[in-house]
């Protein structure tokens, strides 16, 4: 069906073409065929990349990887990655004040009796309380805008997987939320084309210029249908401006500062797109290579640097830990200044790489916030999942977040980790892998996303920490950070907390969505969090 009325093509300056363009994309049929798409690729990827890298291990090679994981058999050994050995510890617990209801065990974990005796059921807060909920499940990101007559609105994608998780509940889409009263959430659209129905980790918002931005996209990778909207007027109602097949192998994405340029990034294969923006209406890739892989990415203030969360290789190692070669991601910063100024020779030119860097404990890079801290330039980078996300082996890495310092881009280095207890491998070793969720390569005890409330001294990071819920870190001394607060309230199967946060400052809110129970707003307590001065909405 069309869009709403509400939501009618504008189309800036070729009205008539988007309003075909709406209509024709909004039709069921195609998101039938985008999410055949996407299983056909992910399956595909995976049979490539065992018939073509090293041989896996033979006595547990599954018949169906993608269906190994949906289904999330849990195998006995061999398995296909290897002890690290690493003592990595954890980041200083946080202590909980008034009003609080402190996890039963150790920093992280959600213990299978809690399940069982209903300690669960109230939920794990600490100088945090709940301010509202809405619906019952949310995907990757969520963002909050007010718009130029003062409305304000939370934009979150309502899926982690399309269209499997569609059919539990929810409607698929882009939901827009009404957030004037934070109480009361008031659902005002729910945006259905494309890659708004199946962003998977793509949704971007640009406050400089009210643009939402998504490339439809999948857990390996997708057609890359660009669908693009202006909430500038009235984010109540997001107004239709394009929808393109330019965003190749659609996972991931990244987005200048300046909102001329969206960053599509593939996963199964390397490949990113710089898209132009300048013509909502009309995008046009301007750069594209294959050169380099990058599961999320990041872009520098002034829009001359790119931060890559580069996967190590090809697909199946990537998320599997099988061999060496799958410790060899990390970050990769690249001097992207002629596409930010628009002097690149070619679509296809190359750009120098400027610093690459790798951890002992990398898992799955999934993206970087760069940050400045009392005048001196870090990242905080994230992994996603364990090492191996087909097996649970308790000596598995989880890779969770980190600081990076970037004072000598050239030379960037790791000064600290923010990790849960639940993450090492001695816990991972425990009972603890028999909780609910916890053996689980797609679920688990282990980091998904993280974001901060604005980019200069930040004060805190945010981090979704899916079976933990809504982790928040002080990182004002970036070698010492320490938890400060965290809010889980897991649904009986675990939590399913993977999206990037959004921050309302001025209430001291943090918004965020959990795949198995909806949005959630949430207020921290006790000082938790140190504000001060103006917080300007991020754009990376």
């Amino acid at each position: 069906m069309p869009p709403e009325k509400g939501n009618r093509p504008r189309g800036g300056k070729h009205p008539r073409m988007t309003a075909f363009l709406a209509a024709v994309l909004d039709r069921r049929s195609v998101l039938i065929g985008l999410a055949a798409v996407g299983v056909t690729c992910l399956s595909a990827g995976a049979f490539g990349a065992i018939g073509a890298g090293s041989p896996a291990p033979a006595a547990h090679t599954p018949a169906n990887d993608v269906n190994w994981m949906v289904t999330e058999h849990t195998p006995v050994p061999p398995y296909f990655d290897v002890a690290r050995n690493l003592k990595l510890g954890s980041t200083p617990q946080a202590k909980c004040g008034r009003g609080s209801h402190p996890e039963t065990s150790w920093q992280g974990r959600v213990p299978a009796k809690d399940y069982t005796d209903g300690r669960a059921a109230i939920g794990y807060t600490c100088n945090a309380v709940e301010v509202s909920h809405f619906g019952n499940s949310g995907g990757y990101r969520v963002a909050r805008y007010v718009d130029k007559h003062g409305h304000v609105c939370a934009f979150y994608d309502s899926t982690l997987l399309f269209p499997t998780d569609a059919a539990k509940g929810d409607p698929a889409g882009t939901y827009v939320l009404d957030m004037s009263n934070p109480r009361k959430p008031v659902m005002t659209a729910n945006l259905t084309t494309p890659a708004m129905d199946t962003p998977h980790e793509s949704l971007r918002l640009n406050t400089k210029v009210g643009l939402l931005v998504a490339d439809a996209g999948s857990p390996a990778t997708q057609v890359g249908i660009v669908d693009v909207y202006s909430v500038a007027s009235d984010c109540r109602h997001p107004v239709f401006e394009s929808s393109l097949p330019i965003g190749p192998l659609g996972h991931e994405s990244g987005f200048s500062p300046d909102g001329r340029t969206f960053w599509a990034t593939a996963t199964a294969r390397e490949g990113i797109t710089a898209i132009d923006l300048t013509d909502p209406a009309l995008p046009r890739i301007i750069w594209h290579t294959e050169t380099y892989g990058s599961h999320g990415m990041a872009i520098s203030p002034d829009g001359n640097r790119a931060y890559l969360a580069a996967p190590c290789c090809n697909y199946f190692t990537s998320i599997s830990g099988f061999g060496n070669d799958s410790r060899t991601g990390g970050l990769v910063i690249l001097d992207i200044s002629k596409i930010q100024n628009r002097t690149i020779s070619s679509p296809a030119a190359d750009v120098p790489v400027i610093a690459k860097l790798t951890w002992p404990e990398i898992s799955i890079p999934q993206n970087v916030i760069p940050v400045t801290i009392k005048h001196h330039k870090y990242l905080i980078e994230f992994d996603e999942f364990s090492s191996n996300v087909f097996q649970y082996n308790p000596d598995s890495s989880v890779g969770a977040a980190r600081i990076i310092d970037i004072g000598d881009e050239r030379k960037p280095k790791v000064i600290s980790r923010i990790r849960l207890a639940v993450h090492n491998p001695q816990e991972r070793a425990t009972d603890q892998q028999n909780d609910p969720g916890a053996n689980s390569g797609t679920q688990g005890y282990a980091a998904h996303y993280c974001a901060v409330p604005r980019q200069n001294d930040p004060g805190i990071v945010a981090c979704s920490m899916i079976l933990s819920g809504l982790r928040v870190f002080d990182i004002r001394d970036p070698y010492h950070p320490r938890e400060v607060a965290y809010f889980n309230m897991p649904p009986s199967g675990g939590s399913h907390a993977m999206s990037s946060a959004a921050f309302d400052p001025a209430r001291g809110d943090i918004w965020y969505t959990d795949g198995a129970s909806g949005f959630w707003d949430v207020h921290l307590t006790n000082n938790a969090w140190p504000r001060s001065g103006a917080y300007p909405t991020p754009n990376f």
